[in-house]
């Protein structure tokens, strides 16, 4: 009877464990599975989108603007494509030239266009969660929230401007400030996104917010759905790809509350990354300020051999890029401190010879003598470039003088500095070109 009833009491045990280890197994199996069918889906996604890049007529009229050269030639030929994705092309905050800004639409539309890389610029809201803006305090700019109960919150709630009423004329201009650090991530998540721009001759809300340039458009701007990081980093994996997070500086003082640090801030930014199973070789970390990228440099290795040191620099009256003794630290300081990739804009990086030739400038020409890899912005954020192009054009004005010479300088930056890539607010004109170069 003892043996009847051990030996019962060991089979009891032994079909206990059996049920537990493949209750176990069948968990890590539905674990795995559920990872396999997300990397199927965003193996598919990607291979679909690789399909059904769209480029629409954009890149034909610039191409078409251009004046006669073997360029325009060269360009015209590959018209028919047919047109991939290429990390040659990178969405600036998605396809911001129509679309509001970190907004999943405008995300979305950068993927189709056939961008390799996407940005979301990063700050944090009051409950210290990482969202995509542009800038932590510009709500006001780029959302609705003036227009809804939460504008009671804004840092500095909207004040009309002061007109004159005899002349006309702006004595004071309109102003407002809300930031994200103003609401908690459930409010942030309850805004619009709309095109970035306010009109400082406003006596209203209504006219203070619709604001958006002439050569950009509200077509787009009706649905605009915001992001948290985490939610780029997710749809950014669907679409399949790269993702360049720019960590924000701060318009609050750091440490925040007293106790949340730049250095969390940054290592935050980065474990999104991680606990989502981005592969570092995925992911091009920016900042503008050099400490950050030391920072992931120092302490996340992998994560900081792709770090982007965002270059600020002209705007030190000490500094002028056509001196590249003038920088400091120098092009050789930096890579020593394991800098790999150097970011300016596109206009320190061109200059004009003796005979109005576009060419590499001074800083171009240092920045790749000491190792240093090169991406640059921003293309098409410019109005029409017919008076020369503005900002973004400002060492080659004498260059330009159509929407087609952006190519002209787009040509110079790709072949004759290397540059990696490009930032576009409107990505489809940059991945026609890279496409027909091969890149």
């Amino acid at each position: 009877m003892f043996k009847q009833t051990l030996m019962a009491t060991i089979i009891a045990l032994s079909l206990t464990h059996f049920n537990t280890v493949s209750a176990a197994s069948s968990h890590e199996d539905s674990q795995r599975d559920h990872s396999m069918e997300e990397a199927n889906e965003s193996h598919h996604a990607s291979k679909n989108l690789s399909k059904t890049i769209q480029l629409g007529p954009r890149p034909y009229f610039l191409v078409n603007d251009m004046d006669p050269s073997e360029l325009k030639k060269e360009l015209t030929k590959c018209g028919k494509g047919p047109f991939k994705k290429t990390d040659f092309s990178i969405g600036h905050r998605g396809a911001s030239m129509q679309f509001p800004e970190h907004t999943k639409e405008s995300y979305e539309a950068a993927a189709r266009m056939g961008a390799g890389i996407i940005e979301c610029d990063v700050t944090f809201t009051k409950d210290r969660e990482l969202v995509c803006r542009h800038s932590q305090c510009d709500l006001h700019a780029t959302t609705n929230i003036l227009a809804t109960p939460l504008a009671a919150k804004c840092t500095s709630p909207f004040v009309p401007a002061v007109i004159d009423p005899v002349t006309g004329k702006t004595i004071t201009p309109a102003s407002a400030q809300c930031c994200a650090t103003d609401l908690t991530l459930e409010e942030f998540k309850s805004l619009k996104g709309k095109m970035d721009a306010v009109n400082p001759n406003a006596t209203t809300v209504a006219e203070y917010m619709n604001a958006t340039p002439s050569w950009r458009t509200d077509l787009y701007a009706a649905t605009g759905t915001l992001m948290t990081h985490k939610d780029s980093i997710a749809l950014f994996k669907k679409l399949g790809v790269k993702m360049t997070p720019e960590l924000k500086s701060p318009s609050v003082v750091m440490p925040y509350e007293g106790d949340y640090t730049q250095q969390q801030y940054a290592q935050q930014m980065i474990n999104d990354y991680k606990e989502a199973g981005v592969n570092p070789s995925q992911v091009f970390p920016q900042s503008f300020n050099l400490p950050d990228i030391l920072y992931w440099i120092n302490n996340d290795q992998e994560f900081g051999r792709q770090a982007v040191f965002l270059d600020g620099r002209y705007d030190d009256p000490s500094f002028d890029h056509r001196y590249p003794a003038t920088l400091t630290p120098s092009m050789p300081e930096l890579s020593a401190m394991g800098v790999n990739i150097i970011s300016p804009p596109m206009w320190m990086l061109l200059d004009l010879d003796v005979e109005n030739n576009i060419v590499p400038s001074d800083y171009a020409i240092a920045a790749k003598s000491s190792g240093l890899d090169i991406i640059t912005w921003t293309f098409e954020r410019s109005g029409l470039l017919k008076n020369g192009g503005g900002w973004y054009y400002q060492t080659i004005t004498n260059a330009i003088n159509n929407d087609g010479d952006k190519y002209e300088a787009l040509d110079v930056l790709a072949q004759d500095v290397g540059i990696m890539g490009i930032f576009s607010d409107w990505p489809a004109s940059v991945t026609y070109y890279a496409n027909c170069k091969g890149l």
